[in-house]
């Protein structure tokens, strides 16, 4: 018996979390796996081999972030915005659209 080979699915990639931007670029962060995932990635502008962050460690606690090369010569400050917004993204996905609110009646 042969497997059909199904044509490309246009369902969203369930290890895809969400982006965020800088104001210049965008960023994508996609976690290591669908089911306790110890690691994520961030990429820049659609790019998977653009990697800008990767934070490995989520489950032991033991985080270590590495950088990649372009990106290793950004501010402190900026880095330190860009992990606050990566974890924001990795834990809780993308935020509501500027003046938008979600309302629950239960």
């Amino acid at each position: 018996m042969t497997e059909a080979i199904r044509p490309e699915s246009r369902e969203p990639d369930s290890l895809e979390r969400g982006s965020f931007s800088d104001g210049a670029r965008t960023f994508s962060v996609r976690a290591s796996s669908e089911h306790a995932p110890d690691s994520f990635q961030v990429y820049a502008d659609e790019n998977q081999r653009e990697l800008v962050l990767v934070v490995t460690g989520m489950n032991s606690q033991n985080l270590k972030a590495a950088w990649g090369a372009e990106w290793r010569t950004a501010s402190s400050g900026w880095r330190e915005w860009f992990e606050a917004k990566a974890f924001m993204v990795f834990h809780n996905g993308d935020r509501p659209m500027k003046g938008r609110v979600r309302v629950c009646n239960g």
